[in-house]
């Protein structure tokens, strides 16, 4: 039975991260990752960017070579997976991991295609796999979508985009430069402050002008299948004709799979329990790693402020000899 010293979920920027720290230690390692590399960045939006500048996104001290000032996707897969053909990391791809268990001092876990077993495990599995359901009516229709990739389906639609976040925001200026006949429902008041600077007074100024509709401080209540139900601010109830519903209410991470490994959440937005110095879980030996320690305050970690994570752990399994 080979016995791993790290067992890595998650093959994204900070797993990578983690994977690189550990071979420069000469540990043993794997990464499981359930879908391709990088797999979240693989499903943003094909034309996003992102906020950082490329060296923000560095890791291992590798540079980021961008050729715009704010690097997009595509650059960023190339980026990423580049660094894993070349550092030969060991990823094992489409593959998810279902259960991890410990049985003193040693870590089990199940997977879709296999059982390994590891003295340490480190999780950074983030948050784009599970949306955070509206729970409505017409939810599950086929014309609701909670993943957007690009706008060129949505043309000549009538379009209702749920949200105020950088993703509603893109997909409704993109579906709108297409042809769609746009309209944004919104919970909060206005147009969020994290959205991204140099697009904020663009949505803002095709709102004003009237170009794209907006409704604030505003419910979606029901969708049907030719048209959306709504409340708006006053508690007046409206119904509109509707092709596409693009609901951009972000996403939460496997709670249930970080329970059933034995880490504790806490409050409101069971933010899983760890050591902010280490990383580690009130688990001993199982770290946590990237945005997933955020729990439902998904804009608290990012890649910029969570590459840390990799040499806090590393260096925290090396000091008290678990490998």
């Amino acid at each position: 039975m080979e016995v791993l010293d790290i067992l890595i979920i998650g093959g994204g920027p900070i797993g990578l991260n983690c994977a690189l720290e550990a071979q420069k230690n000469n540990l043993t390692y794997v990464i499981i990752e359930k879908g391709t590399i990088v797999n979240s960045l693989y499903n943003y939006p094909l034309y996003m960017r992102f906020f950082s500048t490329a060296e923000k996104l560095e890791i291992d001290e590798i540079p980021f070579i961008s050729t715009a000032p704010k690097p997009g996707r595509q650059e960023a897969l190339e980026y990423y997976q580049g660094i894993t053909r070349q550092k030969n990391l060991n990823i094992n791809l489409y593959e998810k991991a279902i259960k991890v268990s410990k049985k003193e001092n040693l870590f089990e876990v199940e997977t879709t295609k296999s059982k390994y077993f590891a003295k340490n495990i480190v999780i950074s599995t983030g948050f784009y796999d599970i949306p955070n359901r509206m729970n409505i009516p017409g939810e599950d229709l086929p014309k609701v979508k909670h993943y957007y990739t690009e706008p060129y389906p949505y043309a000549q639609q009538k379009i209702v985009v749920i949200g105020s976040s950088n993703s509603a925001v893109d997909a409704a200026l993109e579906t709108y430069r297409k042809g769609a006949e746009v309209t944004m429902i919104v919970r909060r008041p206005d147009i969020s402050n994290n959205v991204k600077y140099w697009v904020k007074p663009d949505i803002e100024n095709r709102i004003a002008e009237g170009s794209i509709k907006a409704y604030f401080s505003s419910e979606l209540l029901e969708i049907k299948e030719n048209s959306v139900i709504f409340k708006d601010k006053e508690g007046n109830v409206h119904e509109i004709e509707n092709d596409f519903v693009l609901a951009m209410t972000g996403y939460l991470p496997d709670f249930d799979f970080l329970r059933n490994s034995g880490i504790e959440l806490q409050g409101d937005c069971l933010n899983p329990l760890y050591h902010p110095e280490t990383m580690e879980t009130n688990v001993k030996n199982l770290y946590l790693a990237g945005v997933v320690c955020g729990g439902m305050d998904t804009h608290l970690w990012f890649i910029e402020n969570s590459r840390i994570h990799a040499n806090m752990i590393i260096k925290n399994i090396l000091k008290h000899h678990q490998v």
